[in-house]
């Protein structure tokens, strides 16, 4: 399991590749957030930052088969083009992979503390917190799948 919060950019195909080494995982799900068209810069407190992706890549964990993953997330200046964001699943199963890393990635956007700031032509402006996001994690509350075997 790899956490990192980090300034520099990352390399997807590196990371997958490190991710599948493994002679039993048969999927790989990921998803690579970038910046859109105002560039942004992305505050943390890197211990409370990295415990929360720990404990949210956990509870992943519990709920699917997930045989390792990779949670990469920038912080800092940002430009448009820019990836901000790394979720790498790898499992057995497709649907473990893919529900896992869409999960992980809906609480990252919820529950992880990150303070993003958006630089337009006006001036910067704090982003608040959006409703659609916290429906997209409210989804995943109720019962806990349980593992396989």
């Amino acid at each position: 399991m790899k956490i990192s919060v980090q300034r520099d950019d990352f390399d997807v195909s590196s990371e997958l590749k490190l991710l599948s080494k493994t002679p039993q995982v048969g999927a790989l799900a990921s998803f690579v957030g970038v910046v859109r068209e105002v560039a942004m810069t992305l505050e943390h407190y890197p211990a409370m930052t990295e415990n929360s992706i720990k404990k949210i890549v956990e509870d992943a964990r519990a709920r699917w088969q997930v045989m390792d993953c990779s949670v990469i997330h920038r912080y800092g200046a940002l430009q448009p083009g820019d990836q901000i964001v790394l979720v790498a699943v790898a499992s057995a199963h497709r649907g473990d992979a893919f529900a896992a890393c869409e999960f992980i990635m809906d609480y990252l956007k919820t529950q992880a503390p990150f303070w993003k700031k958006e630089h337009r032509p006006g001036g910067g402006q704090w982003v608040e917190a959006r409703a659609s996001d916290d429906q997209a994690a409210d989804r995943w509350q109720g019962p806990t799948r349980k593992k396989a075997g």
